[in-house]
């Protein structure tokens, strides 16, 4: 069962308020999606961290309903 891109989007920018997301559907299906997310949060933090942020607000839908997420994550300019 893949995850609708609304849903992706709402619960990154619900745990992490005042981010920004954009995503893109790569296959088509689904289950493979790249994400940028733009949050103040970030800063300070290495590239590792933002990103186990941003898996964190997934809830545990990594790997499972959601298959793949290539992230890519900065600060506001």
């Amino acid at each position: 069962m893949a995850m609708e891109s609304d849903e992706i989007i709402s619960m990154i920018e619900t745990a992490l308020p005042g981010s920004k997301v954009t995503l893109e559907d790569l296959a088509g299906d689904g289950d493979h999606y790249a994400a940028h997310v733009v949050w103040d949060g970030f800063s300070g933090m290495t590239r590792v961290k933002q990103h186990q942020t941003v898996y964190n607000a997934l809830g545990g839908k990594m790997g499972g309903v959601l298959h793949a997420l290539a992230l890519k994550t900065s600060v506001p300019a």
